[in-house]
């Protein structure tokens, strides 16, 4: 039944006729049913649709669309026969410029709900290719030997032999591991019962075409190895090395803490903002060159340097924006909690001729002392943390060494408004804002802030 009237109560498997009127940070849609937020996944924002209840909640509920009454022209059909049931995407309803829209409003609407901040994020720098973006994959094994990605909100792995944001390379050498392991009959991983023997394909592509291969197995041996490596070969004329990661775990973590070369070299090298990176396996590396390009640079420009600041990188990985600001500035530090990266780092810096950058392996408090025992204060702070943000005793360094200007590069709106809020009592506003896509057609955005601090 449709229905109109108001009630207090409504039950699981009602019909109601909703008009859209928002996203959630998902990119499902939201509706209002007697003050209540309905979420419908797969509505658009201004569409009308009846309804079906799916689960109902004391403050929320979720339903399913029936029928269109009203369509978005924002909308669009599938170009993925495996969408919406692989997890891997979730806009491909929408056109590219509903979705950014909608991204650059979640941003918006993060940074005055959560952070409080009432500023604008005036424009969102969406991306020229959205097709076979990515230079890494990481594809699940299903206990049946599919090889793809996972359901929506299971670990169901559904068979993906031709996901539409994944490199070529990526797709033959994940042709050539399903081939092998059906001629010899392996076992994938099973994490029901932790049995099996495969558990991910990892694939890192750079800009040449050149790629890296790692098998990750719940063992230290890999039989028929021979096999596999004459597979792979044939299968992707630019690899460069196979690597063996052994993860034995109980876990949700991809990769082990052990790797072994088993074919070829154990790196890659790839180039970004005119600087050559070598990556291992386990290196953080931005998995859209293109577009990581605009962010690194919207973070140089909002750092506004002179040829006269020292610049300080937290969570600087292999050294990526510390090099970047290295360019402009008199001085760059990096920071990093990995010894490995840290290594890294350094070699990149060597390798690019840069000689205004150093790198410490340090947290933000250990490198505030080390930098406070040399008398070194700096006038930027450049952070881009893991997606759970900044934890309050390092917003509270950060905020202690006293810089004219911080840059946060943030992979989630929600932890970077809930950052700008604590930063906000210690004196730091928001000036401008950002928006870029990393990750087109999907619900993930980047965002860059610029924070001055406000003299009391």
């Amino acid at each position: 039944m449709v229905t109109g009237e108001k009630k207090e109560f409504h039950k699981k498997n009602e019909i109601h006729r909703l008009k859209i009127d928002g996203y959630s940070y998902d990119g499902a849609g939201i509706a209002r049913l007697d003050g209540m937020a309905v979420f419908v996944a797969g509505a658009l924002s201004g569409e009308t649709c009846d309804v079906q209840l799916l689960k109902v909640g004391k403050s929320a509920s979720w339903g399913r669309v029936v029928r269109f009454i009203e369509q978005s022209p924002g909308r669009v059909a599938s170009d993925c026969p495996h969408y919406p049931k692989c997890g891997g995407c979730q806009t491909r309803h929408m056109s590219y410029a509903e979705e950014l829209e909608f991204k650059r409003q979640r941003v918006e609407d993060a940074l005055r709900r959560i952070g409080g901040a009432e500023i604008r994020v005036p424009v969102i720098f969406g991306a020229n290719n959205t097709e076979c973006y990515r230079n890494k994959a990481q594809f699940p094994v299903g206990r049946e030997g599919s090889i793809g990605f996972y359901r929506a909100r299971s670990h169901d792995v559904i068979d993906v032999p031709d996901c539409r944001l994944q490199s070529e390379p990526a797709h033959r050498l994940r042709a050539a591991l399903k081939g092998w392991m059906e001629e010899y009959k392996i076992p994938a991983y099973d994490e029901e019962n932790h049995k099996g023997l495969i558990r991910h394909l990892f694939v890192r592509t750079n800009r040449t075409g050149q790629s890296l291969c790692c098998i990750v197995a719940n063992g230290d041996e890999l039989p028929h190895a021979h096999a596999l490596i004459d597979a792979l070969q044939g299968g992707e004329p630019g690899l460069v090395g196979i690597i063996l990661s052994v993860n034995k775990r109980i876990t949700n973590v991809i990769l082990g803490d052990t790797f072994r070369t088993i074919w070829g070299q154990d790196f890659l090298e790839d180039t970004l903002c005119g600087l050559t990176f070598r990556l291992s396996t386990p290196s953080f590396f931005q998995v859209n060159r293109e577009q990581t390009e605009v962010l690194y640079q919207t973070a140089l420009e909002f750092a506004e340097l002179t040829g006269a600041e020292t610049v300080l990188d937290l969570y600087c990985g292999v050294g990526t924006i510390t090099l970047v600001m290295a360019k402009k500035a008199l001085r760059a530090i990096g920071a990093e909690v990995v010894p490995e990266a840290v290594e890294d780092a350094r070699d990149n810096a060597v390798r690019n001729g840069v000689h205004n950058a150093e790198f410490i392996c340090a947290d933000a408090g250990q490198a505030a002392k080390v930098l406070s025992g040399h008398g070194i204060r700096p006038d930027v702070i450049c952070v881009d943390p893991p997606r759970k943000g900044l934890a309050a005793d390092v917003i509270d360094t950060i905020c202690a060494m006293a810089p004219k200007r911080l840059v946060y590069v943030s992979c989630d709106p929600a932890t970077l408004a809930r950052d700008i809020k604590l930063f906000g009592l210690q004196g730091y506003v928001p000036t401008k804002a950002v928006a870029v896509d990393l990750f087109p057609r999907t619900h993930h955005v980047e965002t860059v802030v610029l924070m001055s601090r406000v003299e009391k």
